[in-house]
């Protein structure tokens, strides 16, 4: 059996990253979306290791409905992302500041 505190100290050795990939990348889309993954899957480790150590299964079924909004806004994420690369052949967080109205 894993102690707690290392299922801890990796999901915020996740976090950790996901947090130094947002910000030293600021270019590329695609990375920012999979930092935020990264983010909300370190989170849902923590939600799973609780609920395992406290014998409560409400942690297991919040990890649910979580990775179920994950899901859709990573497929969300990508269809904009794709719009975007059609209309200015680029997905760079820089060349994307001009919003049309």
């Amino acid at each position: 059996m894993i102690p707690l505190h290392e299922v801890l100290i990796l999901a915020a050795i996740l976090f950790a990253i996901s947090i130094m990939g947002i910000f030293l990348n600021r270019k590329n889309v695609v990375i920012l979306l999979m930092a935020i993954e990264l983010m909300l899957l370190s989170v849902n480790m923590n939600f799973i290791a609780f609920s395992y150590y406290l014998g409560d299964m409400a942690g297991q079924v919040f990890v649910f409905f979580i990775l179920t909004v994950a899901a859709a806004e990573s497929a969300i994420g990508l269809a904009i992302l794709i719009v975007l690369f059609r209309n200015r052949r680029t997905i760079n967080v820089d060349d994307l500041d001009a919003l049309k109205g």
